[in-house]
């Protein structure tokens, strides 16, 4: 075709990187490793669009912080192991509730712990099928560790529990 010219494109070393970055990015087993932190058996009960849902929860209205203790996401935060950090944006010490408190006694600096908070949409009443706003919080690790306490308790009891009874089983069977 007259007129048209031909467009060549080069490659060099650091666009074939971002090109091999870009499509392993589309990798199956690492989008779903990064998006959905979920267990591989429980996947199914999470709505397809779960990843969009959360992230209206987490950074719509939520904003971007903690709904139980407002950390921010993503944000190094030092605190002190009991619940207490410090709110830089606000430049005062706050409870695991998110309320302010006093200034911690001298030597607190030797205690002083940093973390990475990063937030995760939670199920209120842990039935991932209800995806009702209500049931659906915005928490960050302490606080979803905190909420999830006692399922995590129970979980750890039942699977302890079937454990034995599948060894029970087996033992039987091995006297016959």
């Amino acid at each position: 075709m007259k007129g048209i010219d031909r467009i060549s494109y080069k490659l060099t070393p650091a666009t074939q990187r971002s090109a091999a970055d870009f499509l392993l990015s589309f990798s199956p087993r690492l989008t779903h490793r990064i998006v959905m932190p979920i267990m591989p058996e429980h996947r199914w009960l999470y709505p397809i669009d779960w990843p969009e849902l959360s992230k209206l929860i987490r950074f719509g209205r939520a904003e971007g912080r903690c709904e139980h203790c407002r950390r921010p996401h993503g944000r190094r935060v030092f605190h002190l192991g009991d619940g207490r950090w410090w709110d830089a944006d606000r430049r005062h010490w706050r409870d695991g509730r998110g309320r302010r408190v006093r200034t911690p006694e001298h030597g607190v600096a030797a205690i002083v712990r940093v973390t990475r908070v990063y937030i995760a949409c939670a199920h209120l009443n842990h039935d991932p099928t209800d995806n009702g706003s209500r049931n659906l919080a915005a928490l960050c690790q302490r606080c979803h560790m905190i909420h999830d306490a006692v399922e995590h308790r129970r979980r750890r009891w039942f699977n302890a529990y079937r454990r034995r009874a599948l060894g029970d089983l087996l033992a039987i069977l091995g006297k016959v």
